[in-house]
């Protein structure tokens, strides 16, 4: 498993009809694999985030989705980024994964995160408890979920969860990669260095060396070579072959979200910014270089949440961005 160049679907707000909804996520998928992506994932939530539209915007449940995709693209890996650990038990959580294993041919990846949007919480009646609540948890599940992976019968008996023998067939393999997803430099990296074959780090573009020698200290802590942890970086990308055209696109989706960048200081710019690259191929292209790659990420998992459902956008973005990760 690698994700080198890997393309997140985060919205489902396409301005069709619902009958028309899954075939532009197929053909986004479909897109990203002929376009050298490695991996395609969606969102585990089930309304959709701040920052990106409104809670009762369209959001598909995850696993449902990824299987359907398993069955309509080829080589393609398939992940959920990330799973919310509060939302599924843990062995059946390890038997959802593993099935869509199976599904895919070996094309499967738990990505998995402690959970964090209250609201769904709140109103689907899962429990969200303290910050510390849902890390501890976390914790438990990947003791679980982990051997079960690797056809092991875990009997656990936690704060939180209880096993007995628990059972994981069919499996494909012994070894379905755990990618987690988060900023935390003690708790989440921490956990990471312990369970993870690859962490996805989402923070500002700007905290990649503070982040990246964390994870570095978790690793040291355990006694983990460093480089045995694949690592990439969570991003908006904005792309046009114009890039006035990306530009504006830009400035009408931070718009949206009440940030008018033709108003702003420099300073309410670049933070507001900080996680996106916005222009046209060869703008992008440097700026991913240099922001992100040349501060040793190994990869890049991107959004296209402007104009992704656009047919050729991921096309565009795979043809510009692998050849910076496929050395």
């Amino acid at each position: 498993m690698t994700i080198r160049l890997g393309y997140q679907m985060p919205n489902f707000s396409y301005s069709t009809p619902v009958a028309d909804l899954f075939p532009t996520v197929i053909a986004q998928a479909r897109e990203a694999e002929s376009a050298g992506f490695d991996t395609a994932f969606v969102m585990d939530h089930f309304y959709q985030l701040p920052g990106i539209g409104a809670p009762d915007e369209p959001m598909l449940e995850a696993y449902t989705a990824l299987g359907a995709l398993a069955t309509a693209t080829e080589k393609i890996q398939l992940s959920a980024l990330v799973t919310g650990n509060t939302y599924r038990n843990p062995p059946m959580l390890a038997k959802c994964v593993s099935t869509l294993d199976v599904a895919s041919g070996g094309r499967a990846i738990l990505g998995i995160g402690a959970g964090w949007y209250e609201l769904e919480h709140k109103q689907y009646g899962y429990e969200f408890g303290t910050f510390t609540d849902r890390f501890e948890r976390l914790d438990e599940a990947l003791q679980i979920i982990a051997p079960m992976l690797r056809g092991e019968r875990p009997t656990f008996d936690g704060k939180w969860y209880h096993v007995e023998n628990a059972i994981n067939e069919p499996r494909i393999r012994n070894d379905l990669p755990i990618m987690l997803g988060g900023s935390g430099e003690k708790k989440t990296f921490a956990l990471a260095a312990r369970f993870a074959d690859h962490l996805n780090i989402i923070c500002n573009a700007s905290e990649l060396p503070r982040k990246l020698e964390a994870l570095e200290k978790r690793c040291e802590e355990i006694g983990r070579d460093r480089s045995t942890l694949e690592t990439s970086y969570l991003t908006f990308v904005i792309i046009d072959e114009n890039g006035d055209r990306a530009r504006q696109l830009q400035h009408d989706l931070l718009l949206r979200q009440g940030v008018d960048l033709s108003k702003v200081s420099d300073a309410e710019r670049a933070a507001a910014t900080d996680r996106m690259f916005c222009g046209a191929p060869d703008e992008v292209a440097e700026q991913v270089q240099t922001r992100i790659l040349d501060r040793g990420i190994d990869g890049i998992i991107l959004n296209l949440v402007a104009n992704g459902h656009e047919p050729g956008v991921v096309e565009l973005t795979g043809r510009t961005l692998h050849p910076l990760v496929s050395a």
